[in-house]
């Protein structure tokens, strides 16, 4: 998700290698509810600082070779809700601020979402929380490569490749571990789209479908194939050479 504002509006444009592992649990069959402790959070923590490290060298270079400069983001953590640049920040999401160049998280939320996906498939689900902050590092690349849109699904198709590129270049380094594939692919399907359902009015239908095409971030065959893509090809993959 990317949060820009423009004359007091919020504009919201934007919050996932091969094709999925067969072996991936429905989503039907996840843990609806995992508790979230302070060990938890200096674990998800500890990661998150160390992939944060990798996505700033990757990209620092990659920049150094277009022959351009990387303005390093911010990244800040929170817990609930908080203030930003770019307004209140919600709970249990994370976010780019294009006002202040910040990622954002709220770390209790990251921490859930590698614990979930650890319980459902066994690993540690580090790179579900990962995964996230590589997306949100995804747009701040985007904007200073200037291919920001004012569509959201085209910024949040170009942030999950991106995130699919990273993933690519941490397998060249030797920094992913097994399950970690597993681990991008769960977290790309829980992130998708909801899929609406009728209520039996028709202007609160449509309403709900305006609202959700605003800010669309794909379903989950989509997210995946875009993280795919950035997988396979790398970053020209998705933003070209």
């Amino acid at each position: 998700m990317m949060l820009l504002t423009a004359r007091g509006r919020a504009w919201l444009a934007g919050l996932a290698l091969v094709s999925a592992p067969a072996a991936l649990p429905a989503l039907d069959d996840e843990p609806a509810r995992v508790v979230v402790t302070e060990r938890d959070v200096d674990e998800s923590n500890r990661e998150i600082e160390s992939a944060y490290a990798a996505l700033v060298r990757m990209w620092r270079e990659e920049f150094r070779q277009r022959g351009a400069p990387f303005r390093t983001p911010r990244i800040v953590a929170y817990r609930d809700a908080a203030r930003s640049a770019c307004g209140v920040l919600p709970p249990s999401n994370a976010l780019y601020c294009l006002n202040d160049n910040t990622i954002y998280f709220d770390e209790v939320f990251l921490a859930a979402q590698a614990k979930i996906a650890g319980r459902a498939l066994g690993t540690d689900g580090d790179m579900a929380a990962v995964g996230i902050i590589a997306h949100e590092m995804g747009h701040a690349v985007a904007v200073q490569a200037g291919r920001f849109s004012r569509d959201s699904y085209t910024n949040e198709a170009t942030a999950d490749c991106l995130a699919g590129a990273f993933a690519r270049r941490s397998e060249r380094d030797g920094m992913l571990e097994d399950g970690d594939t597993e681990e991008a692919f769960y977290a790309m399907a829980r992130a998708a789209d909801p899929e609406l359902r009728p209520t039996g009015n028709e202007r609160l239908d449509r309403r709900m479908a305006a609202r959700l095409a605003r800010a669309r971030h794909g379903t989950r065959e989509e997210r995946q194939d875009n993280f795919r893509r950035g997988l396979e090809r790398g970053s020209t993959g998705c933003m070209g050479a």
